[in-house]
């Protein structure tokens, strides 16, 4: 086993052994890297030319980025498709993080039973672990494709995420204001309304604003995949059946623009907070 060497302020050398925290997180880089490795060997390239594949794809974004057509666009009908894309993911964001919030009080250690923790952090791991996409296809099967098997799937996919935001921002208070709270009789409604709510509303917001800048790209994505309409949607047409690079674009930087706008509105709400 490796050890670790430091030198002291007044020049000694100390030897230390490495915990099994660093152990793990090295053997965790070691293998990433090999398997990044590996796997460049193992994808099937079809006889593929790279330089021309590269010369052919820097054409594209040219075309794609310095002449878009903005002039082919119907704006009004395009902030139209916009507005319904912020709409779904909004929608999405409040009901997971509503979900998400009472979910958080029972997952903290601090502020839950140990048993019911590892119980919802369970349920919490594997919804985590299915991508949006099959939660979308998942529940495509009852509802069909279209907003409302879109919505659930992203639903599913934002309370694994926002409770393990929250949960982790409740455990971090100072546990001393809440035992001595307990103390005093206080209920476990007034801890959460006097203590945990107004220490940890930064992290809420914060959390939550990230979530519905994922959902909205998400929500980009499921416009063409789930045909949950939206400027996804139009994205896809643009791309795979008028195969128009300039409308491509177009509507690129018009979604780029969209995300800038909600990180600035993001960053105005995290210093009001």
């Amino acid at each position: 086993m490796s050890t670790l060497v430091a030198k002291k302020r007044n020049g000694k050398i100390k030897v230390t052994q490495p915990n099994k925290s660093q152990i793990l997180l090295k053997v965790f880089i070691i293998a990433s890297l090999i398997f990044t490795f590996v796997g460049f060997f193992l994808l099937d390239y079809k006889d593929l030319n790279l330089m021309q594949a590269l010369q052919e794809t820097f054409a594209n974004l040219k075309i794609m980025f310095l002449t878009p057509t903005f002039n082919q666009i119907n704006f009004a009908g395009a902030a139209w498709q916009v507005f319904i894309t912020l709409c779904l993911a909004f929608l999405s964001t409040i009901i997971g993080a509503i979900i998400s919030l009472f979910l958080a009080f029972g997952t903290s250690m601090n502020l839950s039973k140990p048993w019911l923790s590892y119980t919802i952090k369970s349920f919490v791991t594997v919804f985590r672990a299915v991508p949006t996409v099959l939660w979308v296809l998942i529940f495509a099967i009852a509802a069909g494709l279209g907003s409302i098997a879109a919505i659930i799937g992203m639903v599913f996919h934002s309370i694994s995420y926002l409770v393990k935001a929250y949960s982790e921002a409740f455990e971090e208070l100072d546990k001393g204001k809440i035992e001595a709270l307990q103390a005093t009789g206080a209920s476990y409604t007034h801890i959460l309304s006097q203590v945990v709510i107004p220490q940890t509303k930064s992290y809420i917001v914060s959390w939550t604003f990230l979530r519905f800048e994922i959902n909205f790209g998400v929500a980009v994505a499921m416009g063409a995949a789930a045909g949950a309409g939206g400027i996804g949607y139009e994205l896809f047409m643009a791309s795979n059946f008028y195969f128009d690079l300039n409308e491509v674009g177009a509507i690129t930087l018009l979604i780029i623009a969209v995300s800038i706008i909600l990180e600035i509105v993001a960053n105005q709400l995290k210093a009001k907070a």
